[in-house]
């Protein structure tokens, strides 16, 4: 078997390879994608059996695709565990990749969960309705704009047809009628393109049965389950709740004795399930009346951001 280390980086990676039929330990830098692939698909001529072993990392879905492609196995690690294993304080990449296969061959290396192809598109679901939804409200917020900046103050009445009608009969200016005009037009088309998407959604949460069950929740409506059960995935790797919500950048409890005390929202993670767990715990503040009182006592003490976080979990 040919057993190898990657530094992987979006532009090259440097390999340290051994193999274990003959023990010889080779290192090549291999520029991406020409180099690299040339050089595996080369390997699986050859009839190689592979284990490539690399930190988790943005922008390899292309390389992680071809080792699919060749039939060669791919251990992703833990970064900032791989970090704590390094001895010497100067950092190559030549370190990074015999580390990496150091790990691998001492049975050592911090193997983490990864997604399937199909979990990973179906994200990609999800993010682009988040991201069209999220454009269509910085469009309404300017449209909400040139409507006060007019006196014409409705709220959600803009959005219906009487309001419609009041934002087009104002009289401005030529650019900022053009403004107008431009801003409703993209709103329109964004409107019909988010309506699919959330029923693709719909669709896909009526598919799985972990969602189901969570919509029973209050405030969790199918956006929201499917993304938890797609980012959490084999919920076994978790030995208890408060490992998921520090999984997901959620408060870590810091207690001792009597006192409780919860941290602070960090950036690790999956922010789109953070951010719609915060969304469905107000939808639960506002719908259920006992998460309701819990809600305003915490807030009235801390304040509604850190309630509306702490409701979250």
């Amino acid at each position: 078997m040919m057993i190898i280390g990657a530094d992987y980086h979006p532009g090259f990676q440097q390999i340290a390879y051994v193999d274990t039929e003959t023990g010889e330990l080779q290192e090549r830098r291999l520029e991406h994608p020409e180099e690299a692939e040339k050089f595996y698909r080369e390997l699986a001529t050859q009839g190689k059996k592979v284990r490539v072993g690399m930190e988790a990392s943005g922008h390899a879905r292309w390389f992680e695709r071809l080792l699919a492609e060749l039939n060669f196995e791919l251990w992703i690690g833990d970064a900032a565990e791989i970090r704590t294993k390094r001895v010497r304080k100067p950092k190559t990449d030549r370190q990074d990749a015999q580390l990496i296969l150091k790990l691998m061959l001492e049975d050592r290396f911090p193997r983490i969960w990864v997604p399937s192809w199909e979990n990973r598109d179906l994200r990609q679901l999800l993010w682009h309705r988040h991201r069209m939804v999220q454009a269509r409200t910085r469009i309404m917020n300017q449209l909400q704009a040139v409507a006060l900046n007019e006196g014409l103050r409705a709220k959600k009445r803009l959005w219906r047809e009487a309001g419609r009608e009041q934002l087009a009969a104002l009289r401005l200016a030529p650019w900022a009628r053009r403004r107008r005009q431009e801003l409703l037009e993209l709103l329109d088309q964004l409107n019909p393109i988010i309506g699919e998407l959330t029923k693709a959604v719909e669709e896909e949460a009526e598919k799985c049965p972990e969602a189901q069950r969570l919509m029973t929740h209050p405030g969790v409506g199918p956006l929201t389950a499917l993304a938890f059960v797609l980012v959490i995935g084999m919920a076994e790797r978790f030995g208890c709740g408060k490992q998921i919500a520090s999984y997901l950048g959620l408060p870590e409890e810091d207690s001792s004795g009597e006192r409780r005390r919860l941290g602070h929202i960090s950036k690790q993670g999956n922010s789109l399930l953070r951010f719609l767990l915060v969304e469905a715990a107000q939808v639960t503040v506002r719908s259920n009346q006992e998460w309701r009182s819990k809600f305003f006592h915490l807030a009235m003490r801390r304040g509604r951001k850190i309630a509306k976080v702490a409701h979250g979990p």
